[in-house]
């Protein structure tokens, strides 16, 4: 009886090891491309926000990069999904945050809705589970919608195809 925590810590131990099969294949080819869309899409959005008075870039970003550049035929990594699915998230927790401020409960909150939402009109995209976060967090206003959420969601889709 005294050696079955023991014995059952060792297995959990075990599966973290990932003794299993993964199913991810190794493709050079969609290495290039994460590497060449990952690069082009921020030097451009940083580009864009050296040029101008606006933020183009956000942190979310480049997770978004990581799923159309390196997961691309992933029903996430769609454009209804970057696009709709950012403009969702971050529309909760811009109306989070206007409504009930900062507060612990309205970050989880936001986040919860904001996967609610996506998933309720099919725009699931994890990247943007992230921006009620950075909205809430850093108190955006309302101008944070356009840009960079929509100005930059839409570079990266164009870059992606």
């Amino acid at each position: 009886m005294g050696t079955e925590p023991a014995i059952n810590r060792e297995r959990y131990f075990l599966k973290m090891k990932g003794t299993g099969r993964s199913l991810l294949q190794v493709n050079v080819g969609d290495s290039l491309t994460g590497l060449a869309g990952g690069f082009l899409t921020i030097v451009a959005l940083l580009y864009l926000t050296n040029m101008t008075s606006s933020s183009w870039l956000m942190a979310p970003f480049g997770a978004s990069c990581v799923l159309v550049f390196g997961i691309w035929n992933s029903p996430l990594s769609q454009p209804r999904n970057v696009i709709g699915g950012h403009f969702i998230s971050t529309f909760i927790g811009l109306f989070m945050y206007h409504l009930f401020g900062n507060e612990p409960w309205t970050i989880a909150l936001a986040v919860g809705l904001a996967i609610a939402l996506m998933m309720l009109t099919k725009t699931t995209h994890p990247s943007a589970g992230a921006d009620p976060l950075v909205v809430i967090l850093w108190a955006y206003s309302w101008n944070y919608l356009l840009s960079p959420v929509q100005f930059g969601s839409i570079m990266i889709v164009i870059f992606a195809l």
